[in-house]
């Protein structure tokens, strides 16, 4: 527990003895990882709402379409449950170079994201970062909470509202204007590093007008960094093309000094003994196709550790993906014995 401060440690000592804390086999949900990140290093990530619940749509999205799309605030998640996580998480003794308040949704829907952050921070000092679309960073109570972590990862995906809409397919009740004024209130309320990613598709928003359009909000938010990224993973919607590499770094020169490509990240993770493993995928996949999410629950594993996997399964040659209704699916490669190969 050599990551958990001195005050942490008496609060879990305290809870342990009254029974507060994971009963006897319960297995760790709310937190995954370490897993790499093209952006900041070994990421333990941690979830604050449920798959897939979001305010956003994105047409590029490798976790695919927002099953539950939705603007209500609410406790998702307990405090207690994802601290509890936490903590054993972090007993481990694996130290991740960053703690990412991200996961599998919008973690600014939870209510509870004041407390999670503080929390966090009195619990360890492991950096902490906040992953989030930006789409409610014009609540100042999101802000304020925004401000205790060390470091805010937003995003933009497009310059004016009908790109917006057509990339990022937010809840009716978001305002391109009113989310990118959050963007720039953070800016000014904010002393820590903010790095905003700009996604770029192939056919949709990679176009120099649509890059420059870009541009000049970012002027007006000035992050410390600009991070652009393309499609890596099989995306939510077939047409969300990745942008090739020559086209990434004109972006960039457009895009300004303080612009990077983040695209191309080949680092690798390591996962402790008790994580799942490539044969598990492929035994489960052997029997049939399967989404994502299929894999995530029948593995009892995070979305975001079985991508890593299906990556390299992939890149071998060893799985494919194939698209039905709209939705991604994985199934095991067949030789020409008809046998799917090993890992």
């Amino acid at each position: 527990m050599e990551y958990l401060s001195g005050k942490a440690m008496e609060e879990i000592n305290e809870k342990n003895m009254n029974n507060e804390f994971r009963p006897s086999g319960t297995k760790i949900k709310y937190v995954y990882g370490p897993v790499p990140s093209r952006r900041i290093g070994r990421s333990l990530g941690v979830d604050l709402v449920p798959f897939k619940i979001c305010n956003y749509d994105c047409i590029y999205c490798q976790l695919g379409r927002t099953t539950s799309k939705t603007m209500e605030r609410k406790e998702y998640i307990s405090p207690e449950l994802i601290l509890r996580d936490l903590h054993d998480k972090l007993s481990s003794g694996d130290k991740p170079d960053y703690i990412t308040i991200s996961g599998s949704g919008e973690p600014t829907l939870n209510s509870s994201l004041d407390e999670v952050i503080s929390k966090i921070k009195k619990m360890t000092d492991i950096p902490l970062a906040v992953l989030t679309n930006g789409s409610l960073l014009h609540l100042s109570e999101i802000r304020k909470s925004c401000c205790e972590a060390d470091l805010v990862l937003p995003s933009l995906d497009a310059g004016e509202k009908s790109m917006f809409k057509h990339v990022n397919r937010p809840c009716k009740e978001i305002e391109f204007d009113e989310m990118v004024e959050g963007l720039i209130k953070l800016r000014e309320e904010y002393d820590g590093r903010i790095w905003l990613e700009v996604f770029l598709l192939g056919g949709v928003n990679s176009l120099n007008s649509d890059v420059m359009k870009i541009k000049t909000r970012i002027d007006k938010i000035k992050p410390d960094k600009v991070q652009i990224n393309t499609v890596a993973r099989p995306p939510a919607e077939n047409y969300a093309l990745r942008v090739d590499y020559p086209q990434l770094v004109e972006s960039c020169k457009l895009l300004g000094d303080n612009a990077e490509i983040i695209a191309g990240f080949t680092g690798q993770c390591r996962y402790d003994q008790s994580s799942i493993s490539k044969n598990d995928i492929l035994t489960l996949i052997s029997r049939r196709p399967c989404s994502l999410e299929d894999i995530a629950r029948g593995l009892n594993a995070h979305p975001n550790e079985i991508i890593k996997y299906i990556d390299t399964l992939i890149s071998n040659g060893i799985v494919e993906e194939m698209r039905h209704s709209g939705k991604i699916f994985y199934f095991c490669k067949k030789t020409d014995t008809g046998r799917s190969p090993k890992c």
